[in-house]
């Protein structure tokens, strides 16, 4: 028997997040997806009008393809799936995995090749296609959120097919507010980081790209972040799990990265000179995520929270920055977490995870749930 919540989700994902209409094209990205949601979303797909081309992968498998990956055979792999990413017009990946290291004995440099060969999929994905990427929800994950398996599934359907159109138009105050926003000050434990999105614009992610979600994102100028940012939530990229992280800024290229795993953490940052650049500036408010749990596609959306990207910037809020790496990097700033402040041309927008400006309360979780 189908689990009734596969028909709500499939339902959100095909009409609100990626509007497939007749004769739309969809890729089904699946990795270690149940077949029977794989149905369901080919069902829905259908059902709007349009034709479902399907993937099946598996963690498992794609690992060994790493391992071992060559110029040669990466190159292959870009030119087959930029002929495939470019008959379709909307894209839908759902990405399930029994262990998220599983790529943690991935050589770095092979990952760093393949990650910069496959460059040019990811941007004609994210710049010409309607697209939503969300994860599955395994055993693993509910053992990092620290829950029961059946309790992070109840949860994990609560988050993924929220009132996603209420939260939409909630953020349009700070989407506003950012796009009008020159300096920014992050203030907290560890932290005290001036930066500039003057120019930039700013992007709501409302559950038409990212499922979860939940965020409004800019970028900083590339050369005006200056100071030091002390994460304190744990990140997975790579496969790898790093710890603590802080980050040292002059003229906006980190030139001191020091945590846990930190010959890893640095070896990443130096895939490439933009690697030690920023590519984003985030905050989060989705009001049913409250922790982290090493995935980043929750993790980015923690109610309270905010993100700094060392990497690649989106065409969206773009400062110029290119680079193979784009790895989101969370601090947490409700009181349980050591608190903090967001200030915007020298007003106090947010206090401890909370919005303070009437405009912004809506954004607050006691008013999105």
């Amino acid at each position: 028997m189908t689990d009734p919540r596969y028909p709500k989700l499939a339902r959100l994902l095909v009409r609100y997040s990626t509007k497939i209409t007749r004769d739309d094209v969809a890729l089904l990205d699946l990795i270690d997806v149940p077949d029977d949601f794989a149905v369901v979303l080919m069902r829905e797909v259908r059902r709007a009008g349009g034709l479902p081309l399907v993937e099946v992968r598996h963690t498992r498998v794609a690992r060994e393809l790493l391992r071992d990956t060559t110029e040669r055979h990466a190159a292959l792999v870009r030119d087959v799936e930029s002929f495939r990413m470019k008959k379709v017009q909307a894209y839908i990946a759902v990405r399930g995995s029994a262990n998220a290291n599983e790529n943690a004995d991935v050589p770095a440099p092979r990952l760093a090749l393949y990650s910069r060969t496959l460059q040019p999929v990811l941007d004609y994905r994210v710049n010409h296609t309607r697209w939503c990427v969300l994860r599955w929800p395994t055993p693993s994950m509910a053992q990092a959120a620290g829950l029961s398996t059946e309790a992070f599934e109840n949860l994990y359907f609560d988050v993924c097919t929220m009132n996603y159109p209420r939260m939409a138009r909630a953020m349009i105050p700070l989407h506003r507010r950012m796009q009008q926003t020159d300096r920014v000050h992050l203030k907290g434990p560890g932290t005290d980081l001036t930066f500039s999105i003057r120019g930039i614009g700013a992007q709501m992610c409302r559950g038409d790209r990212n499922i979860p979600d939940g965020e409004v994102f800019s970028c900083p100028v590339k050369t005006s972040v200056q100071g030091v940012i002390q994460f304190n939530t744990p990140t997975l990229y790579a496969g790898s799990r790093f710890d603590n992280i802080r980050l040292e800024f002059k003229n906006g290229k980190i030139v001191r990265a020091t945590g846990s795993n930190a010959k890893r953490l640095n070896d990443i940052l130096n895939t490439d000179p933009g690697a030690r650049y920023t590519g984003e500036f985030s905050l989060g408010f989705n009001p049913y995520i409250l922790n982290p749990m090493c995935d980043i596609l929750f993790d980015e959306k923690i109610a309270g929270s905010l993100h700094l990207t060392p990497g690649r910037a989106y065409k969206e809020c773009d400062n110029g920055n290119r680079s193979a790496v784009h790895w989101d990097m969370v601090l947490i700033q409700r009181p349980e977490w050591g608190g903090g402040e967001i200030w915007f041309d020298g007003e106090l927008i947010r206090k401890n995870g909370t919005f303070l400006p009437p405009d912004l309360r809506g954004l607050n979780p006691e008013r999105l749930k």
